[in-house]
């Protein structure tokens, strides 16, 4: 399960070491880590990382294909979670150390900053592979933050990225060493920390007002 853990000015949120699937407790873990973070005062930023193989697959299709008939408040929960991050009152990078599927991909777009393994691992939006269409609001988010090039190659041939590669499409912003994704995350995190406040936020509201309309649009969570 995530744990949240504090250093100085950054928030580090450990999602876990396993496959760390959108499962709703995980969901329920994340928020509560953004409410700490959101409620601290002060200069801050959060880095969210993981340990192990990967940095998450996404969706937790095995429960959701056995709870059917919460299909839609489970979705729901999931663009709450992308839109909550997207205005989120302080900096956010990912720390991409392993694979980075489907959901997960969205949920790394919805950071300001992404460093990924250059050496092993891959970014990829798979659902054209798997004939899962994306949401309105999962669309709405990709399409904002890649280049229209990038986001249509990324979500029609479910192209798998490696560090280099997703760097040079500006998937994320930095490819590095394994032994510094973290380390080069925090950096980062670091130099924007002094930035956290209302106004941050006020800022990602305005600019990103149609995504987050996208996703907070409960009637077409699964259109």
């Amino acid at each position: 399960m995530p744990v949240l853990d504090r250093q100085d000015d950054i928030f580090i949120l450990d999602l876990g070491d396993g496959e760390n699937r959108f499962h709703p407790d995980w969901i329920a873990a994340v928020d509560a880590a953004l409410d700490e973070v959101e409620k601290a005062d002060g200069p801050r930023a959060l880095v969210t990382a993981a340990t192990g193989k990967f940095y998450s697959t996404g969706l937790d299709l095995d429960w959701l294909f056995a709870h059917a008939d919460q299909q839609q408040d489970y979705v729901t929960s999931v663009h709450a979670l992308f839109a909550r991050l997207l205005c989120l009152p302080v900096a956010t990078v990912a720390a991409l150390q392993g694979h980075t599927f489907a959901a997960a991909a969205m949920f790394s777009l919805a950071h300001d900053f992404r460093v990924m393994r250059a050496d092993r691992g891959f970014w990829c939006l798979p659902e054209a592979g798997i004939n899962i269409p994306f949401t309105p609001g999962m669309s709405a988010l990709i399409q904002s933050r890649l280049t229209p090039q990038t986001a249509h190659e990324a979500m029609l041939t479910a192209r798998r990225y490696g560090g280099d590669d997703a760097a040079a499409a500006g998937i994320v912003d930095h490819a590095v060493d394994e032994d510094v994704v973290r380390t080069t995350a925090v950096e980062i995190a670091r130099a924007q920390a002094p930035k956290a406040g209302d106004i941050l936020a006020t800022i990602r509201t305005r600019m990103y007002a149609p995504v987050l309309a996208a996703l907070r649009d409960t009637t077409s969570v699964m259109g």
